[in-house]
């Protein structure tokens, strides 16, 4: 892997399939007694965060805190920052205090790359979602989940739990994926359709036509304004919420419209194979875009990829602060690293 990670489209099929085969070494921890492994014993990750957040801000500390790092959570209410500190004497601060990774969220697009560029961190900088830009992270974990389910599957039935890290079913070749909603405004939506195509899936974007970005004919993806023409050939469908607090307009008639055309419900859910997964990045708008009974139903994995996120955090910042492959061995006390960044 590279140094820094702040876009899904930096990363290669094997970069991905690295994150994604460490992440299964990194869930095994949370079946131990003890949860935690020395190997970012002495380094210091900080959660710089500029928007609200609670799963990915959690997240990331969890997953420092397992491999045992030191986590400084940085917000920018009540910090200078809400004095008119700049972005760039903010880092020079953190670089002063030693931090070894930045983990940033920025309402400004492009702020984590501006970072990791700058020099202004001489640490590792991993983007936690920057506007309606990109949050790689969350593509890994989704991928994560998917490929947990589907990847290796004959067509029409279910993955076997585990096959990643025998050779095969490590990437979802073949697999359709829709993601539906509001487009335009999610970076979620972004990064799935970069890392998703890289691992072989085949995208289809769902959603009104003024929540499609300009330019998507240059993503590769596929496009579609009828949910209901798709389902029967998902693999998996991914329901993005509404961004209302990104509006600044009318995007739609009313929300009822909205959840008439775009929401999927129970009926909607029954037409989709009988393998096919519900996803959810959340928080939900539940009752908008998905209702209560399909949030809550087995088929909904919103709750497994919270879980999912703190193991590909854990196995992002080991790849990036750690090591340079899956080496999560033994038991707590005696994990290694088998080899070191160079």
């Amino acid at each position: 892997m590279q140094r820094h990670l702040t876009s899904a489209a930096d990363l290669t099929r094997d970069d991905a399939l690295l994150v994604l085969d460490t992440a299964e070494e990194m869930a095994r921890v949370a079946d131990r007694p003890i949860k935690k492994l020395p190997t970012l014993r002495g380094r210091t990750v900080v959660n710089l965060f500029f928007e609200d957040s609670t799963r990915t801000r959690i997240s990331f500390e969890a997953a420092a805190k397992r491999l045992s790092a030191d986590v400084i959570n940085f917000s920018a209410k009540g910090s200078s920052v809400s004095k008119g500190e700049s972005l760039k004497d903010t880092a020079l601060t953190l670089e002063a205090m030693g931090a070894d990774a930045v983990v940033i969220r920025h309402h400004d697009s492009g702020a984590p790359h501006r970072l990791a560029t700058s020099g202004w961190i001489g640490g590792s900088v991993v983007n936690a979602g920057d506007g309606t830009h990109e949050h790689p992270t969350q593509a890994l974990l989704d991928a994560f989940t998917m490929r947990r389910h589907l990847a290796g599957a004959p067509d029409g039935g279910p993955a076997p739990h585990g096959a990643p890290g025998d050779g095969t079913g490590r990437d979802l070749a073949g697999r359709r994926i829709t993601i539906v909603g509001d487009v335009l405004h999610s970076r979620v939506a972004r990064s799935n359709v970069h890392l998703l195509t890289t691992l072989g899936a085949e995208v289809t974007l769902v959603a009104p036509p003024t929540l499609v970005p300009i330019g998507v004919g240059n993503w590769p993806c596929e496009v579609s304004y009828d949910l209901d023409a798709v389902l029967a050939k998902s693999d998996a469908v991914m329901m993005l919420r509404v961004q209302r607090e990104r509006m600044n307009a009318a995007f739609f008639p009313t929300e009822r419209e909205y959840a008439r055309r775009y929401g999927l419900n129970s009926d909607r859910m029954a037409r989709m194979p009988g393998h096919a997964i519900v996803m959810h990045p959340g928080p939900m708008n539940r009752g908008m875009e998905i209702t209560a009974e399909v949030a809550d139903s087995e088929r909904c994995t919103a709750v497994e990829q919270v879980a999912n996120g703190v193991s590909i955090r854990m196995a992002v910042l080991y790849l990036l602060l750690g090591g340079a492959g899956p080496a999560v061995t033994g038991t707590p006390d005696t994990t290694t690293r088998t080899e070191e960044n160079a």
